[in-house]
């Protein structure tokens, strides 16, 4: 598969891609905001086209795009803070990521409307290729690393892989795994209607590499219908078998993803099995720190490691007296292999290190130096037992039960819950902010910050996307109101139902985006929302074309 991936690649002529698209696509989606702002000046200056053709009626473009911005000025001028400095800075930046997803989705227009499908069909296969074969480096990488075929079992290192293996494939826009996670799900469910089952099974293993359980979920959500609405006899055998090897990496590659998706769906529908006891081999004395044992148990240690040195000691003395009494002896075949002892797992370099962090250290710093009655989720020792997402939810439809008004329009741009909200905090949670211009509102501050506060400060385990209060439909009510809402799904999401009215690879696409909406602020990514725009346009392109 990678030697016919490389022939592709290398098989291309100019002439049978565009090679400003892909170039385009591998600069704006890393992850660097100034990487992507360079992206776009480039690409503006090799095609210089401002002609976006927003209309009420036959809008070329989606008008969300010039709505979302719109509430945004009103919310300004409507809660008055023209003389906040800070706030009119953090106002700025968040037209700034709206200007730049317009500026982006109209190259990507341009050439959707400039070239063959199948030029922009070969231009999207080798961005796919190019990004399965930075993930396998990454991987192959990590096997060189640990000296473990299987890394996701792995516990040396600290367990600086094990569970989290999937957190470093990150593919060719070194954001999040869960970017190249929903990336590569685009691929398997593009690649599978149009028939091309090689790179479906590409994209597939890369996206399981990522170890995004979330992104399994609902990919797994989106192919059951397609499964059994209209899939060919090779769609369903595809389907099957991504099933399976669903199946096999959680069951056997990544058990204790396994692991973490019962428990998830526990804490969600509030069922807990009965407590088994598990019997454990128990830990030798010698291999326990001093720091847990006591004095009686320091004297243990200490006495049977003296005695283990002065063994030692006399096997090295008797060595060459053993060694002649073997060599005097008729070599024997051996039935079996000896068996070299592996490394004790109860050892410290097999026990996960809870390090602080940059970014944890800031956050503690932050909750010592509130002292206000209202920030009671922080003092609170005991975890909520529904992931913090629900609890997301619930804090946004209460805020608007104290304040109706603000329900209309919101409470303005980075005001409630964006990624925007918590980068102007200058606390390096969702990208670089001057310190000096730090902003923070008091309704994020009271609602999704504290409930971020309450998980990400504690145990690494609850440092989950479940317990993320991120979640675009929550941005959308929170900071631009049901008016901001609305305009997503009449002006947005609509904008691109109401042309794929065949069935195609589009529906299912949409599908997918629209319900991994609930997952994080993807259009403040600036990457993810990108490219699927960019399959959902060729899609409509060739549609009208039949």
């Amino acid at each position: 598969m990678k030697s016919r991936a490389i022939s592709i690649i290398k098989g291309t002529r100019p002439g049978s891609i565009d090679w400003r698209l892909l170039l385009f696509l591998l600069v704006f989606l890393d992850v660097k905001l100034v990487i992507k702002i360079a992206a776009v000046v480039l690409i503006y200056i090799v095609r210089p086209n401002f002609k976006f053709g927003f209309s009420l009626k036959s809008s070329r473009l989606p008008l969300f795009y010039v709505l979302a911005p719109g509430i945004a000025v009103l919310n300004w001028i409507i809660i008055g803070k023209w003389a906040n400095f800070n706030y009119g800075l953090v106002l700025l930046t968040g037209i700034l990521f709206w200007v730049l997803c317009i500026l982006a989705i109209h190259q990507v227009k341009l050439s959707v409307e400039k070239y063959d499908p199948e030029i922009i069909h070969r231009t999207i296969l080798v961005f796919f290729i190019l990004n399965a074969l930075v993930s396998l480096v990454t991987f192959a990488g990590i096997i060189l690393e640990t000296g473990s075929i299987n890394p996701y079992r792995y516990q040396g290192n600290f367990q600086k892989y094990f569970i989290g293996t999937g957190d470093y494939i990150k593919g060719l826009t070194f954001d999040t795994s869960t970017t190249n996670a929903v990336i590569n799900a685009f691929g398997v469910i593009y690649f599978l209607m149009r028939g091309r089952y090689i790179f479906m099974l590409l994209c597939m293993m890369t996206l399981l590499l990522t170890g995004s359980n979330i992104t399994n979920f609902i990919l797994c959500f989106t192919l059951l219908p397609v499964f059994f609405y209209r899939s060919s006899r090779d769609q369903k055998t595809m389907i099957v078998i991504c099933l399976v090897m669903l199946l096999i990496f959680l069951v056997k590659v990544s058990p204790q993803n396994n692991s973490y998706v019962v428990t998830a769906y526990q804490k969600i529908f509030n069922r807990h099995t009965a407590s088994r006891q598990i019997l454990t081999a128990e830990i030798p004395v010698t291999q326990k720190p001093d720091s847990i044992l006591t004095f009686e148990e320091r004297r243990k240690k200490i006495a049977q490691l003296y005695m283990d040195s002065v063994n030692i000691a006399l096997y090295n003395k008797n060595l060459h007296k053993i060694v002649a009494d073997v060599r005097s002896q008729p070599v024997i075949a051996l039935n079996e292999k000896p068996v070299i002892p592996a490394d004790s797992i109860h050892t410290p370099s097999f026990q996960h290190r809870d390090d602080t962090s940059l970014v944890e250290k800031k956050l503690l710093q932050f909750v010592v130096q509130i002292d206000k009655e209202e920030f009671s989720t922080t003092k609170k020792r005991e975890r909520p037992k529904l992931p913090g997402k629900l609890i997301a939810a619930r804090q946004t439809l209460r805020y608007f039960r104290q304040y109706p008004l603000r329900s209309i329009s919101g409470t303005g741009i980075g005001n409630f819950s964006s990624k925007l909200a918590f980068r102007s905090t200058a606390m390096k949670i969702s990208g670089n902010y001057p310190a000096k211009y730090a902003y923070i509102n008091p309704a994020f501050e009271f609602n999704h910050l504290d409930l971020y506060l309450l998980y990400f400060t504690g145990k690494e385990e609850m440092h989950s996307m479940a317990n993320s209060p991120n979640n675009t439909y929550d941005q959308l009510l929170g900071e631009y109101g049901l008016a901001g809402l609305s305009a997503f799904l009449f002006f947005y999401l609509l904008f691109f139902a109401k042309q794929l009215k065949k069935y195609a690879y589009g529906i299912p696409l949409l599908l997918f985006m629209a319900t991994m909406f609930f997952a994080d602020y993807w259009f403040e990514q600036l990457s993810v929302v990108v490219f699927f725009e960019l399959l959902l346009l060729l899609n409509i392109k060739e549609l009208k074309t039949d």
